[in-house]
Order: C-alpha cells, then sequence, then structure tokens
C-alpha cells in the first residue's frame, strides 16, 4: 500500500517491533510458544536452479536488443539476487554486476570482498574488483569499454544509488544512462513456474499460521501476543522473515494502523496482515473478523469488501491495463456512498501491488497504470473499507495471471465468523 519508493510496510511493521518481545513484561516470546503440534510444510521447496537464471539472462539480453540497451547495473538487492544469487547488502563501497548486451556478466567489487561475493554467485560471471584508493565505477567503466559498450545506452536499475549513477557519468562521460526498467521490470514482473511455486508454498504457511494463531486469540491480548503466534507457527511451518502487522478495534480503521495502546476486546474487530517468504520469494494476506458476535454494521462492511476482492479479480482480464482493476473495485464502492475516490469512509490505497522476490513490487492495481496484464504477473487484491474513529476491514489475498485469467494463491474467506476456513 506505501509508495513504492519509501519505507515498505514491512519495514514499518518490524520497525514498530523493533523493542524485543521479552523486554515486554506480559507479551508473549514467540521462542516460548509451544508449536509441537506443527511441521514445516516447506521441506520440499525447489531453490532457484542454473537453468533458471540461465534464462534470466538471456531474457535480460533479449530485452537490452529490444530496447536498444548496451548494458544493466544493479547494485546489492532482489534485482541482484533475481540475476546473479549474489547475497549482499549495500554500503558505501559499491559492490554492483553489469549485464552486458551479449557473453557473460560482470561483478564489480572490492578485492577484500571477492571470495565472500563469490559464496552466492550463482552463474557463469566475470568478477572484477577495485583497492579501497581505487573508483569502482572506472572499473565499471573498463569493463563496458573492453566489451565495446561504451558508446552504447547503459540502463540503470531503478533503485540505484545516485553517487553510483553520477560516478558512471564521470567515468564515462559520453555514456547515455537510460532507465533499465524494460529490462529489469519485463523479465521480474513476469514469474516462471519456480517462482510460483515457491509463492504459493509461502501463501500455504501463511494460511497454516492463521489457522493455527486464530482459535488461541483470546481477550486482552495486544498486538504484540498475536504476532508472536503468527511468528512462532510461521517459523515451524517452514517460512522465514515472517512479518505481522495486528491493528485492533479503531486501529483497524487505519492501514497501516496507530501507535495508540490496544488489546482485543469482545465485539471489536481484529485486522491481521501478515506473510513471509520461502526461499525469498513472498505470501501477503490480510484476514479481519470480529472477537465475539459482529455488530449489523461490521457485518455489512466485511461483506462488501469480500464483494469487492471479487469483482478485482473479474476485471484482472488478459491485456487490460492493471489501473482498470482499481477502478472496478472504486466504482463499485462509489456507488455504495463510500469515497468517492480516495476518500474515506471507503478505499484509501490502490486496491493491490504487485508481489514476488519483494513484498511490494512494480506495477500496482491503481488508477492511471496502464500496464497490461499478461500471464506470469502476480498482485495482491486488498481493497479495504476503512472508516475513521470507528474501525476498518481489509481482506487480502495474492493472484497470478495465467493463460486463462486471474489464479488465487490463497482462497478468500466466505464469511466474517468462519475466516480461516
Amino acid at each position: 500500500m506505501l509508495h513504492r519508493h519509501s519505507l515498505s510496510r514491512r519495514a514499518l511493521i518490524r520497525a514498530a517491533g523493533a523493542v524485543p518481545l521479552l523486554a515486554l513484561p506480559g507479551v508473549l516470546a514467540a521462542a516460548d510458544i509451544d508449536v509441537s503440534d506443527l511441521k514445516d510444510i516447506t521441506i520440499g521447496a525447489q531453490p532457484i536452479g542454473p537453468g533458471e537464471r540461465k534464462a534470466r539472462i538471456a531474457r535480460a539480453q533479449a530485452l537490452m536488443r529490444a530496447n536498444h540497451i548496451g548494458a544493466v547495473l544493479i547494485e546489492p538487492g532482489s534485482s541482484l539476487i533475481y540475476f546473479t544469487g549474489v547475497r549482499w547488502s549495500r554500503s558505501e563501497r559499491l559492490t554492483c554486476v553489469v549485464l552486458p548486451v551479449e557473453g557473460e556478466p560482470c561483478i564489480v567489487t572490492p578485492f577484500f570482498e571477492e571470495p565472500s561475493v563469490r559464496e552466492s554467485l550463482a552463474i557463469p560471471a566475470e568478477v572484477r574488483v577495485w583497492q579501497e584508493d581505487e573508483d569502482p565505477l572506472a572499473v565499471v567503466a573498463g569493463f563496458l569499454k573492453d566489451r565495446k559498450l561504451a558508446a552504447r545506452p547503459i540502463g540503470v536499475e531503478e533503485t540505484m544509488r545516485y553517487f553510483a549513477v553520477d560516478g558512471l557519468q564521470h567515468a564515462l562521460p559520453v555514456a547515455k544512462i537510460v532507465s533499465a526498467n524494460p529490462v529489469v521490470r519485463g523479465c521480474r514482473m513476469i514469474k516462471t513456474a519456480p517462482e510460483l511455486a515457491l509463492m504459493q508454498l509461502a501463501t500455504d504457511v501463511t494460511i497454516a499460521a492463521y489457522r493455527w494463531t486464530y482459535p488461541r486469540i483470546t481477550a486482552g491480548m495486544t498486538p504484540q501476543d498475536i504476532a508472536a503466534l503468527m511468528s512462532a507457527a510461521t517459523r515451524k511451518l517452514g517460512g522465514s522473515n515472517e512479518w505481522n502487522l495486528i491493528l485492533l478495534g479503531e486501529a483497524a480503521a487505519y492501514p497501516h494502523g496507530s501507535g495508540k495502546p490496544q488489546k482485543v476486546l469482545p465485539g471489536e474487530v481484529v485486522l491481521m496482515d501478515c506473510g513471509c517468504s520461502v526461499q525469498g520469494y513472498q505470501s501477503d494476506v490480510s484476514r479481519s473478523f470480529v472477537f465475539g458476535t459482529p455488530s449489523a454494521e461490521q457485518r455489512k462492511v466485511w461483506e462488501v469488501v469480500a464483494r469487492g476482492q471479487q469483482i478485482a479479480l473479474e476485471a484482472a482480464k488478459l491485456g487490460t491495463p492493471a489501473g482498470a482493476v482499481d477502478d472496478a473495485v472504486r466504482g463499485y464502492y462509489t456507488s455504495l456512498g463510500y469515497g468517492p475516490d480516495y476518500k474515506l469512509p471507503g478505499l484509501s490505497h490502490r486496491t493491490g501491488h504487485g508481489i514476488g522476490m519483494d513484498g511490494h513490487e512494480p506495477v500496482n492495481l491503481v488508477r492511471g497504470e496502464k500496464t497490461r496484464l499478461a500471464p506470469g504477473m502476480c498482485f495482491s487484491n486488498e481493497p479495504g473499507i476503512y472508516i475513521p474513529g470507528n474501525f476498518g476491514v481489509r481482506l487480502e489475498d495474492c493472484f497470478h495471471m495465467t493463460e486463462s485469467g486471474p489464479k488465487w494463491f490463497s482462497t478468500p474467506p466466505k464469511s466474517i465468523d468462519r475466516p480461516f476456513e
């Protein structure tokens, strides 16, 4: 839901939960929760293999040729892992990959980091190093000159930092620097069968963790208590990097919550937005229910949101602009008196976001997005309704586009009374 260049929802959740659970009196600790009745359901997960990465490089090079790009630069992060397998952190010392339009890629990294970088390198690639008193962008420029690519447009991945782009321009003044989106997005937006299988497993873990946690929620619990249950279950089931946003009562009226103290109370909404990763691929599932007996208004809003999800899925037809999915939901909500547009009470955020290795990826199901839906694209579907000062409802399930249309990773609930059936 957040703008993709701002802090992600997961970063905010983790920041909010930075205080160790054990340091908070009366709060459950995930490590102390008995999950002996659960087992790892990801044991058979197949990691991304060499053949898959070879195909990714080939696809990127085909897109480079189609878009007249000579090479693409990528810093550490999910795109570096996607193409090379290299798992590295960004720092002031540049490590990057140069994907050339033909031939093997080149990893550029500090001399003393080369052995560590090679540990996760999963493709054939040249490695060029730079010493502490040298300019790493001069090394990048040297590779481009050696491959006779210096005079061709050089694409930079959209999260690449300014100092690297500026440094390359100084090291190679004649270079025309362009966006690498046609290449990187062109590859990563279209998930392959091995990627979809990992995303399905991650979703299966989250759903199983929900089903285990739900009957254990009791009156007086805090968001941290419920999150600890979900985390313990997720880890035992085989998920990693688990994250949990738990909003109780009025806090559910604000999509990313409130800092005010919260606890489970009879007759109030519990909104859970949770996910994890399996072999680096993400899940994202939200459920809203009432602890106790729902009021007529709570039930009505829940049913409207459930219908909103279905309308979004019905609008997600192959070849349809992604923004049309958001338009369909927003039109339905407006017909019922919500909004209009992004106004409250109503739907104040986009209908969904892309998902894959990152929880939020391009492109979004949001007004004005012209990218057309194609097989392999994956999205969240989360058209919530928020009533400030009262409560909110969000149901979120992800889907992927197939040759015959959209397919759920998780099946939306049928009733506010049975949110995990």
